[in-house]
């Protein structure tokens, strides 16, 4: 969002509108959408959403330019509007470059942390110490949401500022509880129609419900579920008020979309190792109820991260059919991108490799029976893919109707 590494002052106006910003791997667009969604019942005027899907007043869509001077554009006529309250999903690129200086957070909200975007840090430190700004930013009186079953929760606990309350949450197939979150997850129910989440409180008096559910689909939805929650409590809304409407709001579109039924095809944003693992997983025990078999389409980017590629491929085995396809190659070529993921489905029996993303889709679909899941990963949400210098349009949605609308 910062476009130089000269850090601005933010504008005297921008106290008056309190922001929660969310940064994490995983996530970060979901739990911005429903922290926005549950700072709506305040009714305080329209509330800012800022995401990589783009910045939004309540649901309408602003057409700002993609820079922090844009940004402060949007809030400005969110407070001239009567607005008081802004969600923004903060990426490490923006934090890196000052951008918790040059907008002051109220509440900060920490979904995950794993393997990505190691080709703009340069390493896992300088990963995480980006996503930590935005927690040594904040300033007395705020509140730090963290994830208690994420490594790097003490170290984010102790780097707060005196003066910053903490909020934790904590889903166990994260990785070990640390010390007592105010919401654990006992356990997380999946099916085609959300996911819900049984949770232990710490604190019965805190007013923090025992089960919070969700329209998205996956487990990986209980994390941002439950920080999304605490993200809004800490912004003073009322913990039932944050529950309706976190099981009211839509998912935001890309994540795990289902966009047909028999077959199930469902479009996802997954393009991480650990994002591509849940959400395969997901969808194996979903296929797996329904006596169906998973297919999964899915590439990475050219000319980012190479590391990942691998152990995105190893992620992937859990599908019955994987077909290894382009992402955004860049000026990368795609099958050089497609042997290093295939590396990590070494001596799995349903590997393919079509580079042409639209082939490889329309294959998929003609392949599957009624009671099949097709999971097709990696763009979700985005209308452009990247090849070479060019830019073209491309929607997996959209690739994934016409294949569909072929088969009847």
């Amino acid at each position: 969002m910062i476009a130089s590494r000269r850090v601005p002052v933010p504008p005297a106006w921008s106290v008056q509108l309190q922001t929660v910003g969310i940064t994490g791997t995983n996530g970060k667009t979901t739990t911005t959408a429903w922290v926005a969604a549950a700072l709506r019942r305040l009714g305080a005027g329209p509330v800012a959403r800022a995401t990589t899907v783009g910045f939004f007043l309540d649901d309408e869509r602003l057409e700002i330019e993609k820079s922090y001077t844009g940004f402060v554009d949007g809030m400005h006529t969110c407070f001239e509007r009567g607005g008081k309250h802004a969600a923004v999903e903060l990426t490490s690129e923006a934090l890196a470059k000052g951008f918790a200086r040059a907008w002051q957070c109220n509440v900060g909200v920490f979904t995950n942390l794993t393997h990505d975007h190691l080709d703009a840090h340069g390493s896992p430190e300088h990963y995480l110490a980006s996503k930590a700004q935005l927690f040594v930013s904040l300033r007395a009186g705020a509140t730090a949401v963290l994830n208690a079953g994420d490594p790097v929760f003490e170290l984010l606990r102790e780097i707060l500022p005196e003066g910053v309350k903490v909020l934790s949450y904590a889903v166990p197939s994260r990785g070990e509880v640390q010390g007592t979150p105010d919401l654990v997850s006992r356990s997380v129910d999946v099916s085609w129609g959300g996911t819900t989440v049984a949770c232990d409180v710490r604190d019965p008096a805190s007013g923090l419900p025992r089960e919070v559910r969700v329209r998205a689909i996956g487990e990986v939805y209980a994390e941002n579920a439950l920080a999304a929650l605490l993200g809004a409590v800490a912004a003073g809304v009322p913990a039932t008020d944050a529950c309706a409407a976190l099981a009211e709001a839509p998912p935001p579109p890309g994540r795990f979309e289902v966009v047909h039924q028999k077959p199930y095809v469902v479009v996802d944003y997954a393009h991480s190792p650990d994002a591509l693992a849940r959400t395969v997983q997901t969808a194996r025990k979903l296929a797996d109820a329904g006596g169906g078999k998973l297919i999964v389409v899915f590439g990475a980017g050219g000319k980012r991260d190479k590391a990942k590629r691998g152990p995105m491929g190893e992620a992937a085995r859990a599908a019955d059919r994987v077909i290894v396809t382009s992402d955004n190659p860049r000026d990368e070529d795609p099958a050089v991108i497609a042997r290093s993921i295939a590396e990590g489905l070494r001596g799995h029996p349903g590997v393919t490799t079509e580079l042409d993303r639209g082939k490889a889709i329309r294959a998929a679909i003609a392949s599957a029976s009624e009671s099949d899941i097709v999971l097709i990963a990696g763009k979700g949400h985005e209308t452009e893919q990247i090849v070479g210098s060019e830019v073209r349009h491309f929607s997996d949605v959209d690739v994934a109707t016409e294949a569909l609308a072929a088969r009847r």
